[in-house]
């Protein structure tokens, strides 16, 4: 007897470590690195792509990047994306510390590009008014532009370790970025080796119209907030008919739909699959980004409820097919635009 494989096309899933449980318990939990290790093994035990983990200078908490940076070396297949702001940080630093991550992740970070926009934010670093959204975002872009430069500021195969020259790195493999933007410039080459990934995976809420901008010139999941499938539909066409025309290949740019989720029972976490399914079926978007009201209670249900009920129906995978965050999101390893360039030099 002949047994039809699954038709499976490829659906992603994300989930938030944050929501306003954890923001409403102040210190223990939300400042214990076990919790998180253990809600992203619990994501990974259900084969989700990545998991994000917001952050804000505006509220007591942990550091998003170095808490995804400890839980790292105890998962081995999630990704993970830290939200990491740029409107009051060195473009340069956040380049290495998400490349770092990359490294230490063995190629399943990623970043998740955010803007600080409230007056408090910005008068702990001593600015008086904090700038209008556009502005913010015209940054945010433009540091998204000079990071993926840095982290090709060394080509692959750069670092040489030549122990009989004492050479470290081939220096003509070497280059140096002379980045000016509208409100600051950066000089490289990096100081971290080029990432696992090459670039990790950039991520950018684009439920804003600045923010759309940025995600189609630079994202490689956009993020958008929907509450029916015709509007993310809308949405994800947008995105790429912008993508295209900036001259981005529209196919290497994930939309996924971000949901709020309370799932308080099974039966919810059955009504979320076929919900997903429903979307999903409408080509509303590539997969979703689901944002709970208590990570620890619906991840637990979406991970033994929903994800079986989508694998069942052969609209999620039962298993990891690569290692990187990029192979999860079937998006390819970008090339190096030094070395493609000095390859068509004569």
């Amino acid at each position: 007897m002949s047994v039809t494989p699954c038709a499976l096309r490829p659906l992603h899933l994300a989930f938030a470590l944050d929501g306003p449980v954890r923001r409403a318990r102040r210190g223990g939990e939300a400042y214990d690195p076990e919790h998180y290790v253990r809600l992203a093994r619990l994501a990974e035990r259900g084969t989700l792509d990545f998991v994000t983990l917001g952050d804000s200078f505006a509220r007591p908490g942990p550091d998003a990047l170095a808490v995804l940076a400890r839980v790292a070396p105890r998962t081995g297949r999630i990704g993970l994306v830290p939200a990491v702001t740029t409107t009051h940080t060195e473009p340069f630093h956040v380049s290495t510390a998400v490349s770092t991550l990359d490294w230490v992740s063995r190629g399943r970070a990623g970043w998740a590009v955010e803007v600080s926009q409230s007056r408090a934010e910005a008068r702990l670093f001593g600015r008086r008014d904090a700038a209008p959204a556009d502005a913010m975002w015209r940054e945010a872009g433009e540091a998204a532009d000079v990071a993926a430069r840095l982290w090709d500021s060394w080509e692959d195969d750069a670092e040489i370790r030549d122990a009989a020259t004492g050479r470290f790195v081939d220096r003509a493999k070497l280059h140096h970025v002379d980045f000016r933007g509208s409100s600051f410039s950066v000089r490289g080459p990096s100081i971290t080796p080029r990432p696992p990934q090459g670039h990790p995976v950039v991520v950018v809420d684009a439920s804003t119209r600045p923010a759309r901008e940025v995600a189609a010139a630079h994202a490689d999941v956009a993020l958008v907030r929907a509450e029916d499938p015709a509007t993310a539909g809308d949405a994800r066409a947008g995105l790429r008919e912008r993508a295209r025309a900036l001259g981005r290949d529209p196919d290497r740019l994930r939309v996924l739909a971000s949901l709020p989720v309370e799932l308080y029972c099974s039966g919810d976490a059955v009504g979320l699959a076929d919900l997903i399914g429903d979307w999903h079926a409408d080509g509303a978007c590539d997969g979703f980004h689901l944002r709970p009201a208590d990570p620890e209670r619906d991840l637990a249900r979406l991970v033994d409820g929903t994800v079986p009920v989508l694998q069942h129906r052969c609209l999620l995978r039962r298993f990891y097919p690569g290692a990187t965050l990029r192979e999860h999101l079937g998006l390819p390893r970008p090339a190096n635009r030094y070395a493609a360039a000095r390859k068509v030099s004569p």
